[in-house]
């Protein structure tokens, strides 16, 4: 039989890359977590790890037992949820979210959820979708509003199949530029046209999409600020420090002195939904997603 403690171990190796953090992050020693790991290649019979002083990496047959460990883990805070709940009559729902889909999106849909299932309690996270997404599929949260750009969903580590994705908005990027910037009065520009220009940042993962689209215009961008939130990016631009580029959602409150100009097709996008697990058999979080879908028709096209 396989030890559950040793599936718990190898899916903190995975997320972490190496034994030394895995070994922090659990309160153990590398050598104790090493043992772990060796102990369970032992029971399977198989290589679950391939060791390096790079760190380590899955195999296929590690990659398996991660799948089965988010599924164990998963599984047990379901199952400890459900006494809870027998205990209290009452239904737990953890929701995790990015502050500025969160800021527009979920407040008038939990006012909605509640109305309909009011002996719920609930609890909210913040987070960006790499830390988020992880915790949907291990049973920490119920559903994650998260986000990706044009390419696959940040699940971290291991599998993402299981993950339920419901999209709910598109949300073009745009230029935010100083209301006197000599571009600012068009309606629409080419990121080319803006490749002598600073740029300060409203959010880290922008830098790479930026670069990238920049690089098809022909261009390195300059950063000049780097910021964690859209509100002080437009700030920046407002001081004169560069021009910025934010997302749609995120152009609100809006800021004296500032011209928002639309980016020409094909610009850059980010894509926002609802990621659950096995969300049918859960009426509060079915009707949830519902109030985020509503929420989002009523703003798309900002």
């Amino acid at each position: 039989m396989i030890d559950v403690q040793r599936l718990r171990v190898l899916r903190k190796v995975a997320e972490n890359g190496s034994f030394n953090q895995a070994a922090a992050a659990l309160g153990l020693t590398p050598s104790a977590v090493s043992q772990q790991v060796a102990a369970l290649e032992r029971s399977l019979g198989a290589q679950v790890v391939v060791r390096s002083t790079r760190g380590v990496t899955l195999t296929q047959a590690g990659q398996i037992m991660v799948g089965a460990a988010e599924s164990v883990a998963a599984e047990l805070e379901q199952a400890q949820q459900q006494v809870a709940e027998l205990n209290t009559g009452r239904t737990q729902l953890t929701v995790a979210t990015f502050t500025s889909g969160g800021r527009l999106l979920l407040p008038a849909a939990l006012t909605e959820l509640m109305a309909v299932h009011p002996r719920t309690v609930l609890h909210v996270k913040e987070g960006e979708p790499e830390y988020t997404l992880p915790l949907v599929r291990q049973g920490a949260v119920d559903l994650a509003l998260a986000y990706h750009f044009d390419g696959p969903l940040p699940a971290g580590r291991g599998p993402s199949s299981r993950l339920e994705w419901t999209p709910l908005l598109e949300d073009p990027l745009h230029v935010v530029l100083p209301q006197g910037h000599r571009l600012a009065n068009h309606d629409a520009l080419d990121l080319a046209d803006l490749a002598a220009e600073p740029w300060v940042l409203g959010c880290l993962k922008t830098e790479a999409y930026l670069r990238r689209f920049a690089e098809h215009a022909g261009f390195d961008p300059q950063i000049r600020g780097t910021t964690t939130d859209y509100f002080f990016a437009r700030s920046l631009v407002a001081a004169g420090t560069g021009i910025s580029l934010i997302p749609s959602i995120a152009l609100a409150p809006k800021i004296p002195g500032l011209s928002t100009v639309s980016i020409k097709p094909p610009g850059p996008i980010r894509y926002i939904g609802v990621a659950a697990i096995g969300a049918r058999d859960r009426p509060d979080v079915t009707t949830l997603i519902h109030a985020l879908s509503e929420q989002a028709m009523q703003h798309s096209g900002l």
